[in-house]
């Protein structure tokens, strides 16, 4: 009997269960279907709005453009448009889904997560400001030829997150906006124009006078110098075996190869009028003065041996 009892009462408990669990899976189905409309309308307006947001990107592109505003600009501008579309999109399609509730707990939990996604995305948020304010300086562009942080090449993206510069390897390196903003870089393509420093030397013997009227004019006939600019010519010091000098000249640059292209122009320029001169480019030479009484004095001693034998 007691048996017979347990069964019944298991056999009762398991239909309790299933019916349980049979109920809330229906009642799943149930407000599944019901609204099942309102989750396809949400979705349709949901791609609707990614859509928006990929032709009206499209669209500020073609203004900016016609506005002849900054590549660098336009970039980071239309990124910031279409991410607002999309978050707009992203909460209509909450309302539309009666998920007010969770709207309004997001929302309200904005403040203590804010802060704390804020803690840990410092770095990342920085680096976003810094690209903005990047994008609305005209001290670079993309194209610039740039040098930061032990880097140096052309500008060939400038987004959200980093300032991308392709160097003469053929290497992409990406810097942070935040160092870019922070530190010094240099920019060699916001003037067109710049100034090349060659250094030699020429021997003791040399006319001084006519090594600086050769080099002077060798440089003014293959580099035009324009407005203010001139060519200079200084000798610096006396070496141990010639005169040290330097000259300078303007040239057209907007990176680095033409700095090396100036530079290796006019060292062979100078290398050929000076030898048609006959004026010397000495050798670094260092003379050693060996003080003779600093020797002690020996006298060498030559003893001959008679090497016959006695018979």
């Amino acid at each position: 009997m007691q048996d017979s009892k347990k069964e019944t009462e298991f056999i009762d408990q398991t239909k309790n269960v299933w019916s349980s669990f049979y109920d809330k899976i229906s009642n799943w189905i149930n407000s599944f279907i019901d609204s099942l409309p309102n989750l396809i309308i949400a979705i349709v307006v949901f791609i609707l709005f990614l859509l928006a947001a990929k032709y009206i990107g499209r669209l500020a592109t073609r203004i900016f453009k016609r506005h002849k505003t900054e590549l660098s600009l336009q970039l980071v501008m239309v990124k910031i448009i279409k991410v607002v579309i999309v978050l707009v999109g992203f909460f209509v399609m909450l309302g539309i889904l009666n998920l007010d509730t969770v709207l309004t707990t997001i929302l309200a939990g904005a403040g203590v997560v804010g802060l704390a996604v804020g803690l840990a995305l410092q770095t990342s948020l920085n680096n976003t400001f810094s690209g903005v304010i990047i994008s609305f300086i005209k001290n670079i562009k993309i194209g610039d030829w740039i040098r930061t942080h032990n880097h140096a090449g052309h500008v060939i993206e400038v987004n959200l997150r980093s300032v991308v510069i392709k160097t003469a390897a053929n290497t992409h390196v990406m810097v942070p906006n935040s160092k870019i903003v922070e530190s010094v870089f240099e920019n060699l393509s916001s003037t067109k124009r710049g100034r090349i420093t060659i250094k030699s030397r020429v021997s003791f013997d040399s006319d001084l006078d006519q090594a600086e009227k050769l080099v002077k004019k060798v440089l003014a006939d293959n580099f035009k110098q324009s407005g203010n600019e001139e060519i200079e010519f200084f000798y610096t010091e006396f070496g141990t075996s010639s005169i040290q000098f330097i000259t300078r000249f303007w040239t057209n640059i907007v990176n680095q190869k033409d700095i090396y292209t100036a530079q290796h122009k006019a060292i062979v320029l100078i290398k050929k009028a000076l030898d048609k001169e006959n004026i010397n480019i000495p050798y670094p030479i260092r003379s050693l003065d060996f003080n003779k009484s600093n020797f002690p004095k020996e006298t060498l001693k030559i003893e001959q041996k008679d090497s016959k034998k006695e018979n």
